[in-house]
């Protein structure tokens, strides 16, 4: 059956999927404030790490925690739950079979209690202006 990394593509599929997803987050006013302050190269670079690895690929993920990269951000529950129906529109338009996105819906799951910081349903609450990104991926 080969790894979640083999059947999703590698990281050329990685990659394609995680530019997608981006854009489509960028687009979506039920969180894209959250991501106001975000350098959206870093994001991209670490997601593609970070999915790569969590499927069992060659890469590895060396941000920050989900913790302390979403601490401060006032991310709610509503939002949260907007990214991961970005995600899987986004696994639907690229035909990530039923299998492989609960295998990737079973990682993220967890993260949740890392990332919402405001239990409610509300969508589309700006970042606070307190709120201090990690700097630009130095090349």
């Amino acid at each position: 059956m080969g790894s979640l990394y083999e059947r999703l593509g590698g990281i050329k599929a990685i990659t394609g999927v995680v530019e997608n997803f981006r854009d489509r987050v960028a687009g979506d006013n039920r969180i894209n404030q959250k991501f106001a302050k975000t350098d959206l190269g870093r994001l991209r670079e670490m997601l593609i790490d970070q999915v790569c690895e969590a499927a069992g690929g060659p890469c590895r993920y060396t941000g920050r925690s989900m913790k302390d990269a979403h601490a401060g951000m006032k991310v709610t529950s509503g939002e949260f739950d907007a990214l991961v129906a970005d995600l899987v529109a986004t696994l639907n338009h690229f035909k990530v079979g039923k299998t492989e996105q609960d295998e990737i819906l079973a990682v993220l799951g967890p993260l949740k209690t890392d990332i919402v910081e405001v239990e409610s349903s509300e969508v589309g609450t700006p970042l606070p202006r307190t709120y201090e990104p990690a700097p630009a991926l130095s090349r």
